[in-house]
């Protein structure tokens, strides 16, 4: 009980901090959202106008900013997020998450699921046949891939199945133009060839990672005494490899996964950017483009959240999963 006491104490500070960094950092930023309005409508409307059609959405740049923060506050914990005063001037911001969400965890989050999966698959494998032709070829390979930036690889992609192939996979949005989203056969064929190119870019740039982590853990692992008694008592390759060095060589990995899947609720920003697709990353960087305060404050405040969130699990996971962990002293 002190442990989930505390954890959730640091989970509330935490939150806290975050929230009042999210608050001030956007009000730091170059430019302002009735500059940006301003441009948006080529000077047309007055300052007076303009000013009165974002006090009408609920923005109060001249309200005192102490009275600004609380109400921030109070409405980020409601879930009064506000209406957006970017791109979307009027809509809520609910509405706009809401329609963004699913295609970033639908992308996103399934590749890097799966990217987690068979690179801890093929890290076990290579770290328990060390110097083996899988240990001398894939983990080499996937490092370099890893170390790429997304969107070279993104543009790489396009390239040679977009552009040299004539079209063959899609390069850019969610599914094709013109098409009704419905559970259709034909609708979901197109999410998924939309969704190949950007899947594959983050596969390739992210299980580099995760296959280098479980290696190295798995040979750490196996010199443990645990390991060499199970060999001792007669068990089988396969019992020791899973059940004994596969089993403590994944809990380091279990961090730096909770830490990813709570970044799948920001999105890969840049290859939701080269590929036009439709997600929270992309969302967020239209919002700075526009300087949509509102908007901005909702996505940074989700990404917080979601990490927090995925930390939390993880710490309690860690707890269930390792004795040592729940031991005292």
């Amino acid at each position: 009980m002190r442990y989930l006491l505390r954890r959730g104490g640091f989970f509330l500070l935490t939150l806290w901090a975050a929230l009042t960094l999210n608050f001030f950092l956007p009000r730091l930023m170059p430019g302002s959202p009735l500059q940006a309005l301003r441009d948006r409508t080529h000077n047309k409307l007055s300052p007076a106008a303009l000013q009165e059609l974002l006090t009408s959405y609920g923005f109060k740049p001249d309200e005192n900013l102490a009275v600004q923060y609380v109400d921030y506050l109070g409405n980020m914990v409601t879930g009064h997020w506000g209406v957006s005063i970017g791109g979307s001037l009027g809509v809520p911001v609910t509405t706009i998450i809401g329609e963004a969400l699913p295609w970033t965890l639908g992308l996103v989050g399934v590749t890097t699921v799966l990217a987690f999966l068979l690179g801890s698959l093929i890290g076990t494998v290579a770290g328990w046949k060390r110097g083996g032709r899988l240990d001398a070829v894939l983990p080499p390979v996937f490092v370099i891939t890893s170390a790429l930036p997304y969107f070279w690889i993104a543009l790489l992609m396009i390239l040679v199945f977009s552009v040299w192939t004539g079209g063959a996979l899609p390069s850019d949005f969610n599914y094709e133009t013109g098409l009704q989203p419905a559970f259709t056969g034909e609708f979901i064929g197109s999410v998924l060839r939309h969704a190949v190119l950007p899947s594959a870019t983050i596969l390739i740039t992210s299980i580099g990672g995760w296959i280098l982590t479980m290696r190295n853990n798995m040979i750490t692992t196996l010199a443990e005494d645990y390991v060499r008694m199970g060999r001792a008592k007669g068990l089988s390759g396969r019992q020791i490899m899973l059940g004994y060095a596969a089993r403590n060589a994944f809990l380091p990995n279990l961090s730096g996964f909770a830490m990813s899947l709570g970044f799948v609720i920001a999105g890969s920003i840049l290859v939701e950017y080269v590929f036009n697709y439709p997600g929270l990353g992309y969302l967020l960087y239209n919002s700075v483009q526009n300087v949509d305060y509102p908007l901005m404050q909702a996505l940074f405040m989700l990404f917080t959240v979601a990490v927090l969130v995925a930390v939390l699990a993880c710490d309690l996971a860690t707890v269930w999963l390792d004795p040592r962990a729940r031991a005292k002293g």
